[in-house]
Parts: structure tokens; C-alpha cells; sequence
């Protein structure tokens, strides 16, 4: 008999056996356990849980099925940076004020903010008396606590009140816990801050020589946040400086080189007839309901051009996207 022929058996036998190992053995085949699956009962939670410390993480709106579809295709826009202003250095939390109001804006999204803001409440304000998560809502001992979202994407606003009145107490403590917090284990993507509604957003119009930025938000919430961030830009003399801020009018004073008479550098130095210094310009909001509107005026002659009063806009609104 042929040599060859004697391992027929064998190999037969290794072949058996090797086979019964996938099902049962090391090399077990699962393909057949999705097959065979069964649904399994859904996961409920005891009655005796604290309804306050649980949400819907994903909540899915009432109307979501009932929402009509475009009829064209949507242009699909990339995320949203969230980072500082145009790479300001700024802390996790900071304060916001403008005449007697004060409160807080935190650089996360208010799904991160809120399961801090209930452990504050339970830890540091004297317990929960009543919450309403839908909107934003904590009533404490200490005060009423309110999260809503910021005027800046990505960014949430926290309130502490009572009677409609800002707690400086309160604010301070919640301060330093909110601070202690950051990057905290519990923070979450930023997918929820980046799903902006461009109905809500800021956006620069120009009609001829009017230019101007619309923003959805009142005069003074963006006052108190414009004023915030152009007290940390607005800080090189002879290039970009805030002279005067002013609440009451809502306006800004400051003076403004364009980009263009910076880069002339030591070439504008040796023409004597170029005037590259910077321009004294008010920056006025004006309100237009829950919204305002960016303007900016000429304080001294020669004005800016429409060019250069698009560029300072531009700037400044970038604070707000």
C-alpha cells in the first residue's frame, strides 16, 4: 500500500474531532448563538431609587417622528472647536456681570454642568427641595439654582438667586467647586454642544456700506459676555486696547489698528504720508427684543473703512462662535 495513503485515516479521524471543538471546544464557532438569540426582558429599576439622580441620557424629542424632512441635501458643517476665544487662556469657570446681575459661565455643556450642580446642591446648599431637570432648575436651601446654556457654543451659564436676586455667597462657593471639578471623570463628549441650531447662531450682514452682526441673544447677556473676553484681548497699546466699556448703553470704546496697517510694519514707517495708527470706534449692541445687533461707529476721522469695520466685527463676534 502506498505510504501517502496510510494518513487518509488519520487526517479523517483529526478532521472529526477538530470539528466537534468548534462548537464545544477551544475554537468555538458563536455564529449560531446570534442566530438562536432571543430578545431579553428590559432592564427596570427598583421603585425606591431617587428619581432625581436619574435622566434620560439620550433624551429623544416628542416631535422627532413627526419632523418634516429637507427636501434637498443639507450641508453637513464641521464641528465647532471648543475651545477659547481665538486662543485666549481662560479658566473653567468664570464670572459674568453687568450692573447688579452676576453669575457664572462654565467652558462645558450643560449635560456635563448638571450632575455637578445636584451634587453641590445635596453637598454644599443644604440639600434638593425641588428639582426640574427640564429646566434647569434646582431649589435649595441656599437659593434657587439655574443652568442654562451660554451665549458661546459648547459653554453653559449658572445662576444662583433668590426673589430674582443674585447670591454673591453662593456664587463664590459654587465657584470653587465647579473649578475643583474640571476635567472631572464624569465629563462628557462634546457632540451635545456641537449640535447647533443655525437659527441660534451669530452671523455677520452686510447691505453697500452697512455691516453688521446679528446675534440671538439680548444686549445684555452679550454685553457682560463681550465685555469679558475683550478685557483679555483688547490689552496691546497701539494695536487693539478697550478704552471705556459702558453697560448702561451697552457699548464699547476702544482703538483699533486693522490687520492690514500691522503687517506694513518699518515700510509705513518711512512713508510720511501714510497714517497706519490705530482708530478710535465704538462698538454699540442694540436691542431688538430677546436679540441685538453689532454695530460699529467712528469716534474720529478718518473712519474705518467697511473692509476694516467687517475685520474688527469679525473679531469680536468670533467670541461668540
Amino acid at each position: 500500500m502506498n505510504a501517502a495513503l496510510k494518513w487518509i485515516p488519520l487526517a479523517l479521524a483529526g478532521a472529526l474531532a477538530l470539528a466537534g471543538c468548534a462548537r464545544d471546544g477551544f475554537y468555538d464557532d458563536r455564529n449560531l448563538d446570534y442566530v438562536e438569540s432571543a430578545p431579553a426582558p428590559p432592564l427596570t429599576l427598583p421603585e425606591t431609587r431617587d428619581q432625581s439622580r436619574y435622566q434620560s441620557a439620550l433624551p429623544i424629542p416628542a416631535d422627532g417622528d413627526s419632523a418634516a424632512r429637507p427636501e434637498e441635501p443639507v450641508e453637513a458643517r464641521a464641528p465647532r472647536p471648543l475651545t477659547a476665544a481665538r486662543g485666549l487662556k481662560e479658566n473653567y469657570v468664570t464670572t459674568r456681570k453687568i450692573r447688579d446681575r452676576r453669575w457664572l459661565v462654565v467652558a462645558d455643556d450643560a449635560a456635563s454642568v448638571w450632575p455637578r450642580l445636584e451634587r453641590f446642591a445635596r453637598t454644599r446648599a443644604g440639600g434638593i427641595e425641588r428639582s426640574r431637570p427640564s429646566r434647569g432648575v434646582l431649589e435649595t436651601r441656599e437659593g434657587t439654582l439655574r443652568l442654562d446654556s451660554a451665549v458661546r457654543p459648547g459653554a453653559s451659564e449658572v445662576h444662583c438667586e433668590r426673589a430674582g436676586q443674585p447670591r454673591a455667597a453662593c456664587l463664590e462657593r459654587l465657584e470653587r467647586y465647579l473649578a475643583s471639578q474640571s476635567g472631572g471623570e464624569d465629563t462628557l463628549s462634546s457632540l451635545n454642544a456641537q449640535r447647533v441650531d443655525e437659527q441660534r447662531a451669530v452671523q455677520l450682514r452686510r447691505s453697500g456700506d452697512d455691516v453688521s452682526v446679528r446675534i440671538p441673544y439680548s444686549a445684555d447677556r452679550t454685553w457682560a459676555e463681550i465685555a469679558h473676553y475683550l478685557a483679555l484681548d483688547f490689552d496691546q497699546p497701539g494695536e487693539r486696547e478697550l478704552l471705556e466699556s459702558d453697560a448702561a448703553s451697552h457699548s464699547f470704546t476702544v482703538n483699533y489698528q486693522t490687520l492690514d496697517n500691522r503687517r506694513r510694519g518699518v515700510l509705513a514707517q518711512l512713508n510720511p504720508f501714510a497714517d497706519d495708527s490705530a482708530r478710535k470706534v465704538r462698538l454699540t449692541l442694540d436691542e431688538q427684543g430677546d436679540q441685538s445687533r453689532l454695530r460699529v461707529q467712528g469716534v474720529e476721522e478718518p473712519t474705518l473703512s467697511v473692509d476694516a469695520r467687517r475685520e474688527l466685527l469679525e473679531r469680536v463676534s468670533g467670541y461668540l462662535r
